[in-house]
């Protein structure tokens, strides 16, 4: 039940019916006691920046922000912090007094997944994919000190992101799998490896013994990449784990409490994704 002093929030996309965030919300919520709802908002692009600003309007005290709405939401803010400057684009809105305030809390997500899974490399990483995920970890990334290579199918893509990220390296997408001696890190961007998508061919063969293999991937929970790095004796990360620590610092900024990632909060929401 909630009331009329309901704290509300929610998931602005198109379409937004896949996504997981109300049921992790509802979830962290019902743990609180808090009295709240966070729901979908299914915005068809013409109306995105009413939309948003009716949202505000109406008391919301903001939003994730998903498909494809991220560097539109960017524009849209008063202020950004840094990572969403970076990356050039915002999943995360405060509606407040002072406007909407964005941030881009992939970066963070990503990184807490990893520190979950053992401590973060501090040797180079090796990013595959060059779209909105993989400037967000790049930059997450680099402000850790990590020199981080990207390589992308497109060339020209790679380019495009090494010129928006001073430090950002290029490697020609042949040469990924000969390089990976050289690596702490690999982080597979991409789509490939995804659920009715083309595996990522990716020999690990010649992976250095320590390395650590992360997939943003997450349906299934562990996609080829990450089945075959298990197999080498590799440290493997699932890409679920990103997407659950990338919702903390909204829910603690709109709703005032800062949720844990738990083992109960996994299982449900890796409940219905296929394991392989």
């Amino acid at each position: 039940m909630i009331t009329g002093d309901a704290v509300l929030a929610g998931v602005v996309g198109w379409p937004v019916a896949h996504s997981r965030s109300p049921r992790l919300h509802n979830h962290w919520l019902a743990k609180a006691g808090i009295d709240g709802a966070f729901v979908p908002l299914a915005v068809a692009p013409a109306s995105f920046e009413v939309a948003i600003r009716g949202l505000a309007a109406c008391g919301f005290r903001g939003v994730n922000v998903t498909i494809p709405y991220k560097e539109a939401a960017a524009a849209l803010c008063d202020t950004l912090d840094e990572a969403a400057r970076r990356a050039g684009a915002a999943n995360m809105l405060v509606f407040g007094p002072d406007g909407i305030a964005g941030s881009n809390t992939d970066g963070i997500g990503f990184l807490a997944n990893l520190a979950a899974h053992g401590p973060i490399p501090t040797g180079p990483a090796l990013l595959l994919g060059a779209g909105g995920a993989a400037r967000a970890i790049a930059s997450a990334l680099l402000g850790t000190g990590v020199r981080v290579r990207v390589a992308n199918r497109s060339p020209a893509r790679a380019a495009a992101l090494a010129a928006a990220l001073p430090g950002l390296e290029i490697l020609d997408w042949a040469q990924r799998e000969e390089a990976l001696a050289d690596y702490a890190l690999l982080v597979n961007t991409t789509s490939l490896g995804m659920q009715h998508q083309p595996p990522l061919e990716m020999d690990l063969s010649r992976a250095a013994p320590g390395l650590v293999v992360a997939d943003i991937v997450y349906v299934p929970l562990e996609t080829p990449l990450l089945h075959h790095a298990r197999a080498r004796g590799l440290v493997a990360v699932p890409g679920l784990g990103m997407l659950l620590h990338q919702a903390v610092p909204g829910f603690q900024a709109w709703f005032g409490v800062r949720p844990e990632v738990d083992a109960q909060t996994w299982a449900l929401m890796s409940a219905g994704i296929p394991a392989q």
